[in-house]
């Protein structure tokens, strides 16, 4: 009996509708251990385990930007900070709900980011 491998999972599990950076994840968990990958993106190896299977229930999107940002290098431009990976600008997002007003950079980013059209609470969807 052979071990099915990531790929061959994600296929099987996803069917046609398997996104491309799926499959570029199970493909880093070929190359690499499932728990390498996974601490690289910030992440636990059952998370990423059950992205492959299609049985993770939380945010996807998320995963796809973080996993976007550290093996695609995706980049958005930011008024306030320029470049920055996709992962870093959604930590930002996240974070602009939290005003620190003796903060200058996080005053400039709560504002930046309340205002960016990638930011769910500045009224248009991730």
């Amino acid at each position: 009996m052979t071990l099915e491998t990531p790929i061959e999972k994600a296929r099987r599990c996803w069917g046609e509708d398997l996104p491309d950076w799926v499959a570029g994840l199970a493909q880093h968990c070929m190359a690499r251990s499932q728990n390498q990958v996974a601490k690289q993106m910030g992440y636990s190896a059952s998370l990423v385990s059950a992205v492959i299977a299609a049985r993770y229930p939380g945010d996807l999107s998320r995963v796809e930007d973080i996993y976007r940002g550290v093996f695609e290098a995706k980049t958005v431009d930011c008024p306030v900070l320029g470049t920055l990976s996709t992962e870093r600008c959604r930590h930002w997002r996240a974070r602009s709900g939290r005003l620190i007003p003796t903060n200058s950079l996080n005053v400039s980013m709560f504002r930046a980011c309340r205002a960016c059209p990638l930011n769910a609470t500045g009224g248009q969807d991730d």
